[in-house]
Parts: structure tokens; C-alpha cells; sequence
């Protein structure tokens, strides 16, 4: 499960933002919302609202960045991150190294991982376990004058020389050292614990038409065979949604919906239903797999093609029947300011720019004082006037045609 995320120097992020899922001392829907485990008390989700080109894909997109990162490591020496941006509306940090940093649980034990990088290599990188005590696995740095990588091993490594010595050797300054160890046939159980976080915890969707998860198996579309055998898990789902579809079939690569009529069943191809039932019909798989088991899924636009009582329908399915998995996504859907029956104040996250350099900026609704926002006050009426920040600032509605 995610603990925190920070980004520095990455896209619209300047300075560090950090996103926390660490609920606050609030008991507010304590049972839907709050996870407790290894003495920590986790939320379950965590939505981004704020204007157009604020940053919300960008938090999104940096831990895509990093998952990437971890898992697809290179194998030139040649090879560059030419898909690092870093933050441009500065002339200082054009030149400077992005940092990223997570903090998260696999196997009952938190982690604590950071890398940073330039476009050419991975300048530093730490991982440290804590187990009960902060202990340190590994720390890595590499000299930029002639690309040359040092690994430290924390004490505590239960690993053979041999086995460090390789992992060392497989670690180009391009890499990560959790790259270098899966091209590494070697056993060092924090590694494998934070790699096996990676590749099977972590879900990064995109608000495509069709929704890109990486924990579905071949190219992502809705027509996989694949999928047949989760119907009977994933109908209930879909059949709650109100969207008249009875049942549904996965033959030689194409899908169908079927629809009841006047005591009648029509069947109606996938391409000819509504965005909505599209999109829908994709977020029932993600909702099972985050249902099956733990996993940290992001969604970009999750309201995308829904009607806000779906969107609505959909975040109370998970938060009911979710019990391990987590979701972070971005949204437009001002109801969430609305609503204190249904949200609490550390699950939404608001992301505004500053004045100076035009950066993101990234908080809590949590993170106001109670002269701003009182439990009995309406949340979006404070942020229409500008007391939360996060507002568009647009011009009149004429324009100047000759």
C-alpha cells in the first residue's frame, strides 16, 4: 500500500510535492476510507481536482514515470531518458536532476525508496527498510565526470558477495539498482520485495477511450479472450450500473452487449454503445481487480464519459468492498467539494499554480485550518471565491473579430 509520493523537478512540479495517504486524526467514515496496518492508518483513495493545465495528469504521469522507470530498465549504455522533463519555466532547473521518493508496504514491511536522475544516468538512488527500525538497504551514486556507479549494501543485506558483486556489474549508470537486479539471477529478498511492488501493485490507467492498465494481460483493449474468464465476476458489476445490458460475449476477438427490450434480448457490438458504457464496461475490471487483491491503481480522468451519479456509483462500490487496494485519480467533478457525506477532507487533493514561476502546487483540503473550512461549511462554495486556491482565472466572453 501507498504511504507517500514526492516529485521534484518533473513536468509542472518545480519545488517538491508530496501526496500522502495517510488519513489524519478525522474519524469521519473511518470504516470506508481508512485502512489500518502495520500501525499506520491508510486511505484507500485519493482525488486530484484543480483547473486545466494545473498539474493533475502530471502527478499521474511521474508515477508512471517512476514504474517505468524500475521496470524497464536499459540495456545500451547509450541509451538516455529522453522522456524526463523536467520543469521548463525556470532557466535554473532545466539543468537540475528530478527526484522522485515513494514510501510504501509489501509483505508487512514499509519501504522507502528515492531516485534521482538526469537525462543521461541515475545520478542517486536509496532504498531503506524499516523493520521495525529504519535500516538501510542500499545506496547508490554515480560520478557524472566519467559515468561511473557505486553501490553501498546496508548491514543487515543477507546476500552473498558474489551476489552484490553482480548486481553491481549488471547496474549501468542508466539503470536502476532494482533494474539491474531483474536482469540478475540473484535472491535478495528487499529487492524482490520492492521489484514484486512494482510489477504487481502498482496500475497506472490513462483516460484513453480504451483504458490502459498494466495488469491486463496483451495488447489493452476490450476485446481480449482473456477476459472470459472474469464474466462471471464482472457482470455483477456492470449489471449495477443501469445500463440495460443483461450479459455480455467475447468471440473470436469481438464483444458484445446484450440488451433486454419487451421481453426481447438484442445484442449490440461494443462500438456502437456509448462512450459511457464504454468506458464503464473497463472500469468494472479495474473495480474487480482492485477488489481481488491489493494493488494501487491511478486513473486519469476518472469521470471521463460518466454521468456524475455513476462516477459517484462507482467510488462507493470501491470504498465499500475494497479491503487492501488503493486509488488515486484525477477528476473535474466539482461534486466532491459538494458532498461531506460521501468524502472526507485528506482524500482531496487540490493542485493550483504559484505566482512566481507558474508551478504546480499540490495540497489537502485536510491541510486548511478551520477558519477556512468549518465541518459544517459548504467546501465548494470556499473554493469558488478563491479561498483553496485551484481556480481557473479566465478572461470576459468577448472577443475581438474583425
Amino acid at each position: 500500500m501507498l504511504i507517500n509520493f514526492s516529485i521534484q523537478n518533473y513536468g509542472s512540479i518545480k519545488d517538491k510535492q508530496i501526496l500522502s495517504f495517510e488519513a489524519d486524526k478525522s474519524k469521519h467514515l473511518e470504516d470506508y476510507y481508512v485502512i489500518n496496518t502495520n500501525g499506520l492508518r491508510l486511505l484507500k483513495l485519493g482525488l486530484i481536482y484543480g483547473a486545466n493545465a494545473s498539474g493533475k495528469t502530471t502527478i499521474l504521469k511521474a508515477l508512471d514515470f517512476l514504474h517505468t522507470l524500475v521496470l524497464n530498465p536499459k540495456y545500451k549504455k547509450t541509451d538516455i531518458f529522453e522522456e524526463l522533463k523536467p520543469f521548463k519555466f525556470n532557466t535554473e532547473t532545466i539543468n537540475q536532476n528530478t527526484i522522485f521518493e515513494i514510501e510504501f508496504l509489501q509483505n508487512n514491511t514499509r519501504y522507502l525508496y528515492s531516485v534521482e536522475l538526469n537525462k543521461e544516468a541515475i545520478v542517486k538512488e536509496e532504498l531503506y527498510s524499516f523493520n521495525p527500525k529504519k535500516s538501510n538497504v542500499f545506496k547508490r551514486n554515480t560520478k557524472l565526470q566519467n559515468l561511473f556507479t557505486t553501490i553501498e549494501f546496508g548491514n543487515k543485506i543477507k546476500a552473498q558477495k558474489s551476489a552484490e558483486e553482480t548486481l553491481i556489474n549488471n547496474t549501468l549508470w542508466n539503470n536502476t539498482v532494482l533494474g539491474g537486479f531483474l536482469k540478475t539471477n540473484i535472491d535478495i529478498q528487499e529487492l524482490k520485495d520492492v521489484v514484486d511492488w512494482f510489477r504487481s501493485n502498482l496500475s497506472v490507467i490513462s483516460s484513453n477511450e480504451h483504458l490502459h492498465y498494466s495488469f491486463m494481460p496483451d495488447p489493452i483493449n476490450p476485446y481480449v479472450e482473456e477476459w472470459k474468464k472474469y464474466k462471471n465476476e464482472v457482470l455483477p458489476i456492470i449489471k449495477k450500473a443501469d445500463m440495460n445490458i443483461s450479459d455480455f460475449e467475447i468471440e473470436n476477438h469481438n464483444l458484445r452487449f446484450e440488451h433486454i427490450v419487451n421481453n426481447a434480448k438484442f445484442q449490440i457490438e461494443y462500438e456502437l454503445e456509448s462512450e459511457g458504457t464504454q468506458r464503464y464496461f473497463n472500469l468494472a475490471y479495474v473495480l474487480w481487480y482492485a477488489l481481488k487483491s491489493p494493488r494501487l491503481i491511478s486513473i486519469d480522468e476518472l469521470e471521463s464519459s460518466l454521468h456524475p451519479d455513476l462516477f459517484q456509483h462507482f467510488i462507493l462500490t470501491f470504498l465499500v468492498n475494497s479491503k487492501h487496494s488503493q486509488i488515486i485519480a484525477t477528476t473535474h467533478n466539482r461534486e466532491i467539494l459538494n458532498d461531506k457525506d460521501i468524502f472526507r477532507n485528506d482524500a482531496i487533493w487540490i493542485t493550483d499554480k504559484d505566482n512566481k514561476d507558474c508551478a504546480t502546487e499540490l495540497y489537502s483540503l485536510a491541510d486548511f485550518d478551520t477558519s477556512v473550512i468549518r465541518d459544517t461549511s459548504n467546501i465548494y462554495n470556499a473554493y469558488k471565491i478563491g479561498k483553496l486556491g485551484g481556480v481557473p482565472n479566465l478572461g470576459d466572453y468577448y472577443l475581438e473579430i474583425e
